[in-house]
């Protein structure tokens, strides 16, 4: 999928995939459990079957991106998890669809009671696409729907990435249909949220378009935990059943508020906060308390900042539970400094918090990885 980021999707496959010459599903198309034929409950247990599409890259096989973390909400609830693996050589629209339509076809008559198909970027055109092959597909969730390349390296395709878009929703026979837009993706020519509620309305089809979702940007987007903790139970329930008005709001609370773990380790130390000395006082007072916000990768963090003694400001950095076994909830005790008006962290042998504030009263926070290997922008609010 991030694959899909670095690379340009041309526009001459992508419109060789539209209108070339037909051929059959191969060894190249290949449908495969995500998560192992372990994992597979069956068609007489499980809730239902869903297939997600990866996206596609000129240089690379994108069959060898991960299965993005929101799928494994479908295993959680219960359903079985497939992933279509397309190798470059055969992956144009019209070949991945017509495979794609038949796999469906081939799963319904398995005995599964609904099938769903999710696609990041070429994966979405694909599933919508799918879907005008089929009556037998319940359900479409379509993320930064994309084939014709971007707008630094594809200029004059990638508008057609909404051109095309429309006719294909308009040929969706009977599926219900979720798609995702995000701002700041270089795939999106932009303006595709109401054409796209238009398009799907008049053809009669349940729908939910999300359109560029607070805090999600680019093309990558609905592969972070973020998206997971905002959308993944939306994704479920709308592949269940039609969104109906009694549903609660798809656009999870998550990450607007401390959860209870998180506030109470925040708060457990002096979060009013004090400064020793009239030097210390006056840089430090305005980032005093406790400051909350969310990373892009589903965790929450928050800042309490106790006091000052001399140079030193001392703080609590706690980071709420992640998305994968290996990042538990933390509580770390931090000594930095006011260099600049920028309050910094940079013990030897530790990550590096840099804090800045805003003109809005917020702070802009950034975390860099002590071997230089990640960095986490986010922006914090206070909370007392």
């Amino acid at each position: 999928m991030m694959r899909t980021l670095r690379h340009a999707i041309l526009g001459l496959i992508a419109t060789v995939g539209l209108m070339g010459a037909a051929q059959p599903a191969s060894a190249q198309i290949v449908l495969k459990p995500a998560y192992g034929e372990a994992s597979l409950l069956g068609a007489g247990k499980a809730r239902g079957a869903v297939v997600w599409s990866h996206g596609r890259s000129v240089e690379s096989e994108d069959s060898e991106s991960p299965t993005p973390l929101y799928m494994k909400a479908f295993r959680d609830a219960g359903w079985d998890v497939y992933r279509l693996d397309r190798m470059r050589v055969s992956d144009t629209l019209s070949n991945s669809s017509r495979a794609l339509a038949g796999y469906a076809d081939s799963l319904k008559s398995k005995g599964y009671r609904r099938v769903t198909l999710t696609g990041q970027s070429f994966g979405a055109f694909i599933s919508l696409m799918a879907a005008g092959q089929t009556e037998r597909i319940d359900a479409v969730v379509g993320t930064a729907p994309a084939a014709f390349g971007n707008f630094t390296e594809a200029y004059d395709s990638y508008r057609e990435n909404a051109s095309q878009l429309w006719p294909i929703l308009r040929n969706v026979r009977q599926s219900r249909v979720m798609l995702f837009f995000f701002h700041g993706d270089d795939f999106d020519p932009g303006g595709r949220g109401e054409p796209a509620r238009s398009a799907l309305a008049q053809r009669g089809l349940p729908n939910l378009v999300i359109d560029q979702p607070a805090l999600l940007t680019g093309h990558g987007a609905a592969g972070t935990g973020l998206f997971v903790r905002r959308f993944a139970g939306c994704i479920v329930r709308f592949a269940e059943a039609p969104p109906s008005p009694n549903d609660p709001p798809c656009d999870d609370s998550w990450g607007r508020n401390p959860s209870a773990e998180l506030l109470q380790a925040a708060t457990s130390t002096s979060a009013s906060g004090s400064a020793s000395g009239a030097d210390a006082a006056a840089p430090l007072r305005p980032y005093l308390g406790m400051w909350y916000g969310s990373y892009i990768n589903g965790r929450e963090v928050a800042l309490a900042v106790e006091r000052a003694e001399g140079d030193a400001v001392y703080a609590d950095y706690v980071l709420g539970t992640g998305m994968e076994p290996d990042q538990p909830f933390e509580r770390v005790r931090r000594k930095g400094r006011i260099e600049d008006g920028e309050l910094i962290f940079d013990e030897k042998g530790r990550n590096i918090l840099r804090y800045r504030l805003r003109p809005d009263g917020r702070i802009a926070a950034t975390w860099l990885d002590k071997a230089g290997k990640g960095r986490l922008e986010t922006v914090l609010r206070k909370v007392n």
